[in-house]
């Protein structure tokens, strides 16, 4: 990165960024936590320098403990650091790998157990929108949001994640979708979103990353299944209702095979306390190039319309397992989304500039590996004096920790210096 001045009167998305507040609530930072200062060390060798593994710790910080994770705000949690335009332009244009840094990751993952790849793993792809404020941010669109019910501007990433035999789960890649429009003006190929997902499947492969593949009826498509199935990789997928099946002979929809299944003919199966009854039977769909099982589930035993219906390669799996698999996917993308969402900041960065988009990405990955491998372990990490469970728990373990340091700070300068208090909150910018 080199030497960093110069002050930036932009925050990337066209907006003036906002003063630091003199009366906010999080006092300022004075020392790196503990995850942090453990990557830093981890994650020295991508960066060429000091100062930009000091502005790599920053934003890992900021994005664990700050209320608002964009680069100003980031930077204003500090007592001493440098213009905020240092740290965007640490996002925007110093030259280092995030490619780099996320295959550091992804073996830095499998040095501890519990975040290690296994048979047993699960590879959820899902896409998710991630709204922002700024228009001019390069590769937005006005995207519908099912959830909201509205159109709002926004990022389309679709999202490969690993949950692990254990439990624990994290992203792996992502590819940021591209309207057609936008691909037309800026004189880029149009790619849609199921080659997005052949691309995650074949990055993926090619890692010799092991698991099952699943997703929802979205990607539920003749030529993803059938990408997946060449690879001789299983999968698990969500049908849509109206999906034309060839069942005994004649040519249905999903939803008929299921409504001319009688009572009689429905088993039950229990998960974790939660009781259904389902039917399986192969099946063929136009295009696909290999035989199916068909999974109809109802919640009760005489429901008249099914609950879910499922789809996989894995002819003779037995249907608890094909259950388990398909239930990682809320675990390995809602999960994420929520908390990338809620505590990482994944939808703060309102920089203009495609590239630090795509390393805010990556770096909101980074900071919920990191604290995905604290969770859960036998005893309490010393810096977080509980053992947190959630992400939620373990950013609020960071910020506790951060809060000590600056009480610890104040009280070894007021020993030191006596009772000057006015120093101590020009410091902390408090004053």
């Amino acid at each position: 990165m080199g030497d960093c001045t110069g002050i930036s009167t932009m925050d990337g998305g066209g907006r003036t960024p906002e003063p630091v507040m003199e009366d906010r609530i999080m006092p300022a930072i004075v020392k790196f936590p503990a995850v942090v200062e453990e990557a830093m060390e981890a994650f020295a060798d991508v960066f060429a320098n000091e100062p930009q593994r000091r502005h790599f710790g920053d934003y890992l910080t900021g994005l664990m403990v700050a209320d608002r994770k964009n680069v100003s705000s980031i930077t204003g949690e500090f007592a001493r650091t440098t213009d905020q335009s240092c740290l965007n332009r640490w996002l925007t244009e110093a030259g280092w790998d995030v490619e780099r840094l996320n295959e550091r990751r992804l073996q830095w993952l499998q040095d501890e157990p519990s975040t290690r790849y296994g048979a047993g793993g699960v590879i959820t792809l899902d896409n998710v929108l991630i709204d922002h404020d700024g228009k001019l941010i390069e590769e937005v669109g006005w995207f519908w949001d099912h959830v909201d019910q509205r159109y709002k501007v926004a990022h389309d990433y679709l999202i490969a994640s690993y949950v692990c035999p254990g439990g624990k789960h994290y992203p792996l890649e992502f590819r940021r979708f591209v309207k057609r429009d936008a691909c037309e003006a800026r004189g880029q190929a149009f790619v849609d979103h199921n080659a997005l997902f052949r691309e995650l499947i074949d990055w993926t492969v090619s890692r010799g990353i092991p698991g099952v593949f699943t997703f929802d009826c979205w990607f539920t498509h003749a030529d993803n299944l059938n990408h997946i199935h060449g690879h001789d990789r299983g999968y698990v997928g969500d049908l849509k209702f109206n999906r034309k099946v060839q069942f005994q002979g004649r040519t249905l929809k999903a939803e008929e095979v299921a409504r001319g299944i009688p009572a009689c003919d429905r088993r039950s199966t229990e998960i974790n306390g939660r009781k259904q009854w389902y039917f399986t039977r192969r099946v063929r769909i136009d295009g696909v190039d290999h035989p199916l099982r068909l999974v109809i589930l109802w919640d009760r035993h005489n429901g008249a319309r099914p609950s879910k219906i499922l789809v996989t390669n894995q002819l003779h799996w037995e249907i608890g397992r094909i259950r388990r698999v398909y239930r990682h996917r809320w675990r390995g993308t809602e999960c994420f989304h929520r908390d990338g969402k809620q505590h990482l900041g994944m939808g703060d960065c309102q920089l203009r500039k495609g590239r630090g988009q795509t390393r805010h990405m990556y770096l909101v990955f980074l900071a919920h590996s990191i604290l995905m491998r604290q969770l859960r372990h036998r005893r309490a990490r010393a810096w977080a004096l509980e053992r947190p469970t959630t992400i939620g728990q373990a950013c609020r373990a960071v910020l506790r920790e951060t809060l000590w340091q600056t009480i610890c700070w104040a009280i070894e300068f007021r020993e030191q210096h006596g009772g000057n208090h006015r120093r101590i909150r020009e410091y902390l910018s408090l004053a």
